[in-house]
């Protein structure tokens, strides 16, 4: 699993001009099934993403997909983790830690 934040890297206005072609993204890749939960930070100066069922490359891909990034008002961070415990209605995604060996 993953969380995807968002950080503004241009002003407000910058960023509300690619916010319908942003929406349209977000539709997309929660139609994929790739995308659970999404919405702004608060002070608003990013967003935040959660998203599970691929790979890293592939979240990379996703995000640098994203109009905010190709329209160069926001930087991504990408964390991935291991969702040993979920609620109820999202039970389908958890995952086992790797194995570390010693």
């Amino acid at each position: 699993m993953f969380v995807l934040e968002l950080t503004y890297t241009a002003p407000v206005e910058r960023v509300d001009a690619l916010f319908d072609d942003h929406i349209a993204w977000l539709d997309e890749q929660y139609a994929a099934g790739v995308f659970l939960a999404s919405g702004r930070k608060n002070p608003r100066d990013g967003g935040v993403i959660l998203a599970a069922g691929v790979d890293r490359a592939r979240i990379e891909e996703i995000a640098a997909a994203d109009p905010f990034s190709t329209g160069g008002v926001c930087a991504y961070r990408i964390t991935e983790f291991h969702a040993t415990r979920t609620a109820e209605g999202i039970a389908a995604y958890q995952e086992r830690p790797p194995s570390h060996s010693r």
